[in-house]
């Protein structure tokens, strides 16, 4: 490997499905940048020998995807926000310093702003499904923005819990059983979880009780309409996916590993997605 052109990698297991290479290398073309991003599919008993030695494999800083997020956080200096989610998705090398960031729920927050300009006004109250990780750093950052209650919903209610505990009042738990009640006075319905992923089986909620307004998101990218997003355009609902998430969430580490602040852009979306089912 090149010892004078900067690299970063995704480290996961799996990892071949990634589309991290084609969205960075989008912007290293974009911008001229003599670099390169790579996959690295690393099984969990060998993650921390990688993450640790991360220079000496060629790398200036990593994405890190499932199921290394909590161990890449027990590796590396976290900032605080990540010590509030409890989970690092960015490392970076910072002089021989391992560094650790979470850019999941920024890369849902610019989703949003971009897809639905000025969507804090309308969103007082919002439903998260799922809690997981990125459902984690998804509610941390709608509080961060001003949203006064994100309910949780789970059907592990110990995990809406925990983060009721981490988070404050602002969150509230809630069972499944709740969702229709939840889903009348909210403005922003959010799915965190699996479901609705293909080979995953599709998510089943009735948007009966949510208000014509309301802003219906799933991080989910494949397929890039989830049966979710598809119900809810039909009711005339404005819709956020995964990919935009996806390109988002990427720029902070961009930032970080070869010195500029990409733009995300339709003609990247529509490189990125080729491919992708549409629905």
């Amino acid at each position: 490997m090149s010892t004078t052109s900067p690299a970063a990698c995704v480290i996961g297991y799996p990892a071949k499905h990634s589309r991290g290479p084609k969205l960075h290398g989008y912007w290293l073309n974009e911008y001229g940048i003599d670099g390169a991003y790579r996959i690295e599919e690393i099984p969990p008993d060998g993650f921390t020998e990688f993450v640790t030695n991360l220079a000496s494999h060629g790398y200036v800083g990593a994405n890190v995807t499932m199921p290394h997020k909590q161990a890449a956080f027990a590796l590396c200096e976290p900032d605080e926000k990540s010590k509030s989610i409890g989970a690092v998705n960015t490392l970076w090398l910072d002089g021989k310093i391992l560094r650790g960031t979470n850019t999941d729920g920024d890369g849902y927050i610019g989703s949003l702003d971009v897809t639905v300009p000025n969507w804090t006004a309308g969103v007082r109250v919002a439903v998260v499904l799922g809690a997981g990780g990125a459902s984690r750093s998804i509610v941390y950052a709608l509080l961060a923005r001003g949203v006064e209650t994100v309910h949780v919903v789970n059907r592990t209610l110990w995990k809406a819990e925990a983060m009721h505990a981490d988070y404050g009042n602002g969150v509230q738990p809630a069972t499944w059983n709740d969702l229709p009640t939840l889903l009348k006075s909210t403005g922003l319905l959010v799915n965190t979880a699996s479901l609705g992923m293909e080979g995953q089986g599709d998510l089943e909620v009735d948007l009966s009780q949510l208000s014509p307004d309301a802003i219906v998101s799933d991080i989910v990218y494949i397929p890039l309409k989830t049966r979710l997003l598809v119900n809810a355009e039909r009711r005339g609902h404005k819709t956020t996916n995964g990919l935009a998430m996806l390109l988002h969430q990427a720029v902070n580490g961009f930032e970080l590993w070869f010195g500029v602040r990409p733009q995300v852009s339709g003609a990247q979306y529509e490189m990125v997605a080729e491919g992708i089912p549409a629905s």
